[in-house]
Parts: structure tokens; sequence; C-alpha cells
């Protein structure tokens, strides 16, 4: 309630209530004045407050009245615009608001207009980049290759081989074990099982990198079920996709978010400990949406995102192709990603 009439409109009446104060005292002081100076027989000061007090109810409900009407056109004017912003903000660069005021009010609806124009101009010019980008990349692949081998090599050995040598040191360690004090060794086969499942876990996320940077051929959605249905082979995970198959991007902006949705994979595979994750990708009012969830052990997103590769990797590929990623997580909570790309006139067309 506090918040309403702290609103332009309720500012407006507000300002019509002073002018009408100033005008009672005004009035007042002159007909005391006349009073005090003349005292005319048909004058007193009992007709005059009842004078000013039926001049204050009529003049504050003229007032009123007025306020409402004259700010109605400013309010309308202001809501336009902020439905323009939060477009904006959103990522709808094709919004356009018009007005016909011949006022200040117009002035600024032109300066969003041309605003909206510019932006999706940078857009268009960052996924006309992407395609490029995504050009170059082909040529370059046989480059990145060594790179990633090299990539994969480090993770192989700080995270598997690490893992096995664990693994290896244990089972002997349980062998002898058997005979002396059955219950401990017992024990260790336990954590023996649990690792055997981690490495197995790191080896298929690292093996999620090694699948080809491009889609080869495949439309977005085709690439994203082809990747779904190798992992639930392989992966005691339950997925629920949801993929909308009209969905059209450039070529460059496919690519890139078919390297999002396997960076994500490869995060859940291995840090999140999830039994289900969610997945679609739908199209609407000139955007495309794309969602990644699951309900695994989540993180403090403030302190864990400044330090995770893939994180910042998804983050930049989104930023490269005029897309906005949002991610929220909490311990406990599961991890929630959502992106949003607009669609561009130029790939409708094609």
């Amino acid at each position: 309630m506090l918040k309403r009439l702290s609103s332009v409109r309720y500012a407006f009446i507000r300002s019509h209530f002073y002018g009408m104060f100033l005008t009672v005292l005004i009035l007042m002081s002159v007909l005391l004045g006349f009073y005090v100076l003349r005292e005319p027989v048909w004058l007193s000061p009992g007709s005059i407050f009842f004078f000013v007090g039926l001049f204050v109810i009529v003049s504050g409900l003229v007032s009123i009245f007025v306020g409402f009407q004259s700010s109605g056109g400013i309010k309308e004017n202001l809501d336009g615009m902020t439905t323009m912003i939060r477009a904006l903000a959103q990522g709808s660069y094709t919004a356009k608001i018009y007005l016909n005021t011949d006022d200040e009010f117009e002035h600024i609806a032109e300066e969003l207009n041309e605003l909206a124009g510019k932006l999706q101009s940078q857009v268009k010019s960052l996924q006309r980049m992407a395609d490029e980008k995504s050009e170059f990349a082909k040529t370059a692949h046989k480059a990145a290759t060594i790179e990633e081998r090299q990539r994969l090599a480090r993770d192989l050995h700080d995270a598997v081989s690490q893992q096995l040598f664990a693994l290896t040191m244990m089972a002997q360690a349980t062998e002898r074990l058997f005979d002396q004090d059955p219950d401990r060794a017992k024990a260790q086969l336990g954590e023996i099982t649990s690792m055997s499942l981690q490495a197995q876990t790191e080896m298929r996320a690292l093996l999620l990198h090694l699948r080809p940077v491009h889609l080869s051929g495949e439309s977005l959605h085709e690439g994203i079920q082809t990747l779904i249905l190798e992992l639930q082979e392989k992966c005691q995970i339950e997925f629920s996709v949801d993929l909308d198959d009209a969905v059209a991007l450039s070529d460059g902006a496919e690519e890139h978010l078919f390297r999002i949705v396997q960076e994500a994979l490869s995060n859940i595979l291995r840090h999140a400990e999830a039994s289900d994750v969610q997945i679609s990708l739908k199209g609407m009012n000139d955007q495309v949406f794309l969602h990644i969830s699951d309900n695994g052990k989540g993180f403090h997103v403030n302190q864990d995102k400044k330090t995770s590769y893939g994180l910042k990797t998804m983050q930049e590929r989104t930023d490269e192709i005029g897309g906005t990623f949002a991610l929220r997580s909490k311990p406990g909570e599961g991890t929630y990603i959502d992106i949003r790309i607009p669609i561009q006139e130029a790939v409708a067309d094609e």
C-alpha cells in the first residue's frame, strides 16, 4: 500500500493538494484581513471558516478527479516504457514502443526503440561472428585436438589414474586382512566399490569431451537426443527430456548450445551425484530457451562459480552468441541452468 502511494500518479495528486492548501491559506488570509479592516455585516469569522471548509471539500474532490484524469496518460506512458525496458533486459530486442504524445515521453520512446535496434544489430553481429568462428574452428580442429588430448591426459592422471592407484593399494590391503580381520576387510570392500563407481563416473565424464565438437550434420535437438541416449545406457541417472524440433538457430549458435549441454552433463556426472536430470529446449517469442537442472548436491554459487572452468566456459559461449546465462544452486538443492538466446530474422529467413 505504501509503495502504491509513492507512485507517480499519487505524487501528481499530492501536488494538486499542495496547490489547493496554498490557495486555502491565501484565501483565508485575504478574507480575515478584509474582515479585520472593514468588519462588514455580511462577513463573520464563522462564515469565513464555513466558506473555506466548503472550498476545501470541493477543491479536494476536484483535485482528486483532475489528478487521476491528468496523470492517467503519464502512468500509461511510464508503464509502456517499463514493459519495453523489461523486454530488453530479457533479451527480446524486437520489442517496440510507440507514443503519440509529442513531448518528452515520445522522445524517450524513440531513444528506446533506437537502443533496441542497436542491441538487435549487435546480437546479429555476435551470431555472425559465432558462425565465422565455427568455420575457423573446423579448420583449426587438428591443432585443437592435440591440446585437448593433453588436457584429457592431465585429467586422467589427476582423477582416474590416482583413484585406480588407490584402489590397487586398498585391494592389496584388503586381501591381507581377510584372515586377520574379516569385518574390517568387508568394510574396505565397500570403500573399494564406492571408489570404483567414482572412477567409472569420472571416466564417462571425460569421454563426453572425446565426442565430436561439431554436430556433424545433425540438428541441435538430434545431437542432444543422441548424447542423452548414450548416457542412459551407461549411467544410473533418470533423464527427463523435452526438446522442440522446430528450434532454428545459426550453425554457430547451435554448436555453442550443444557444447554447453555437453559441459553441463559432464559437470553433473563428475560433481553433482544426481539421480535425476531435466533438459528442455524451447522456441518461443523469437527466443530459444535451454534449461538444464539436476537434483544433485548443489554448491555455493558465489564461492564455487569463480573457480569452475566448466561454468566459465558455458557463460562465455552464451555471451558469444548474444544470450543470457542464469545459474541457481544451493547445497543440497540441486543446480539449475537457464539460457536464453535471441532468434534473429536472418536465421528465420534461412
